[in-house]
């Protein structure tokens, strides 16, 4: 990997682009001299406490409801080791590589804010481990997004200690410290305080959710070109997404929604053909069609305040106790994972939304009493061939779901830790339930597209927009043109993949230019 991929870390915020770097595309980091003197700077106090008599919570007392047992200091280096052994506690499935490696980047900025009180030594470790590609294996259960995401990040401290299970750079499972040898990485002897430093913090639901903006930041792009596929191709109007129109309701998603539909749809032959009056009867298309800016600009609004409160958590040093710049080592309620959960239950609902409308759109071209003119569930022979019928039916399948995973996490608390943790966030649910939506919005949008590209095909000789077409070439790389009946589900995965790596917008923007 080249030197300029390299994404340095330091006390000051990662970007969005610098979680996006090291989490899907493997990119190494390095801790900042900034960092590692701030780091060394807490420790020092951290020494400092750890040497007196007065116990202090985390360097010299034990955990959470255990808080209240001053740990002699033969027993502290123990204390470390059974702090993260015994917080290794997830069950389930595998956790994403992609997530894993966003929770690590996440831990080791907080540790360069010089406010966790580690050793310079083990942040250069957790450095080590995420530039050597070595991905400790982390479960789907065990975070109550309260202190934090406990069991997650303590898999992760327990791959530094040389402990548990880890992938390779080449994705083969194996002992962590046999990983750590092969890449000539010394595992970590927790010292005081570091436990805590290790594993209480935000960093899996903030890297969830800045994945999930990723997405749906492109995903909302989607849907404004899909529904521009099918407005068009359902002989609807453009008419009703004019800007003068939009600013009656100034709603920032809604203009720039809007205003994308308008670009994608320029110049149509298929539009074209029944603007005159004596064309077209119909006074108001549905609101599936006609209020598509609506829906995908407070999708948008949504993605925005997200976006906010994922910078806010990046800005933050997120520990307890706290190493503060005067010197004090404070307990705090940082951890408290509300903030994130929210916005991911907020993202869950508009993912199922978005969905929900698009699979409407794509039922109106089955229904001859509503596609104009289109045979009957744009089959090739209809009675012998089924056309999209069934597609529509995995649509709707998803959209179910989608509509039971917007149920909030959120307003879901369950106490634990013998009632010192009574109230939880349940915000790493909320991400990973997220995550599921994101992928069921994507197919939801790749049958729209699907089926609305063959509807585009089937008004020949009327000619579509140029950026229409351009999309409906790029989906015919992989997916014939309509003909009867074939294996379906191929061709769905096909364009699943096309709407998942951006190939739909960057097939529109290749004449519109780029999409808001």
């Amino acid at each position: 990997m080249r030197d300029n991929e390299v994404v340095t870390v330091g006390p000051e915020p990662l970007t969005f682009d610098d979680v996006i770097k090291v989490a899907r595309h493997g990119a190494p980091v390095r801790l900042s001299d900034d960092a590692v003197a701030a780091i060394a700077a807490a420790r020092q106090r951290v020494d400092e406490l750890a040497e007196s008599p007065v116990p202090h919570y985390g360097i010299s007392t034990g955990f959470g409801a255990l808080a209240t047992r001053h740990i002699d200091p033969a027993l502290r280096a123990q204390l470390q080791r059974s702090l993260v052994r015994s917080h290794a506690a997830g069950s389930g499935p595998e956790v994403e590589t992609e997530v894993v490696r966003a929770l690590m980047l996440l831990r080791l900025h907080t540790l360069a804010t010089g406010h966790t009180g580690i050793r310079p030594t083990t942040a250069k470790t957790l450095a080590a481990l995420i530039s050597s590609g070595i991905t400790p294996i982390v479960h789907e259960y065990g975070s109550l997004g309260c202190s934090g995401d406990l069991a997650p990040l303590a898999h992760v401290a327990l791959t530094l200690m040389g402990e548990g299970v880890v992938r390779d750079a080449s994705g083969a499972v194996q002992p962590a410290a046999e990983a750590l040898k092969q890449a000539r990485i010394e595992p970590v002897e927790l010292a005081a305080k570091e436990g805590l430093a290790l594993i209480n913090g935000t960093d899996g639901m903030l890297g969830m959710l800045i994945l999930a903006i990723d997405d749906l930041t492109r995903l909302v792009k989607t849907a404004d070109v899909s529904a521009a596929m099918s407005v068009e191709a359902l002989l609807g109007t453009d008419r009703v997404f004019a800007p003068e129109l939009q600013a009656l309701r100034p709603h920032p998603g809604q203009a720039l929604s809007a205003a994308n539909m308008v670009k994608v749809l320029r110049d149509s032959g298929i539009m074209a053909s029944h603007r005159d009056p004596a064309a077209c009867t119909r006074v108001q298309d549905a609101y599936s069609l006609r209020c598509a800016p609506q829906v995908a600009g407070a999708a948008r609004d949504t993605i925005a305040h997200a976006a906010t409160v994922a910078q806010r958590e990046l800005a933050s040093a997120v520990d307890n106790p706290a190493v503060l710049a005067d010197g004090r080592v404070e307990s705090n309620g940082n951890f408290h994972g509300a903030p994130l959960a929210y916005v991911l239950d907020f993202l869950a609902i508009v993912a199922a939304d978005l969905a929900s409308m698009s699979e409407r759109r794509t039922d109106r071209f089955l229904d001859v009493a509503r596609n104009h003119g289109l045979p009957a569930f744009l089959a090739d022979d209809p009675g012998v061939d089924s056309g999209h019928m069934i597609a529509q039916y995995t649509q709707a399948a998803l959209v179910s779901e989608l509509k039971r995973l917007a149920v909030p996490a959120s307003v879901d608390s369950i106490p634990s830790s013998a009632m010192q943790e009574d109230h939880v966030s349940m915000g790493w649910s909320a991400a990973r339930k997220l995550r599921k939506a994101v992928d069921g919005l994507t197919r939801v949008l790749a049958v729209e597209v699907l089926t609305a590209a063959r509807a585009i095909d089937l008004r020949a000789p009327l000619e579509p927009a140029p950026a229409t077409a351009a999309v409906v070439r790029a989906l015919r790389e992989t997916v014939p043109a309509p003909g009867p009946d074939r294996f379906l589900a191929p061709e769905i995965e096909a364009a699943v993949r096309l709407v998942a790596e951006g190939g739909v917008v960057a097939a529109a923007e290749s004449v519109t230019g780029p999409l808001d």
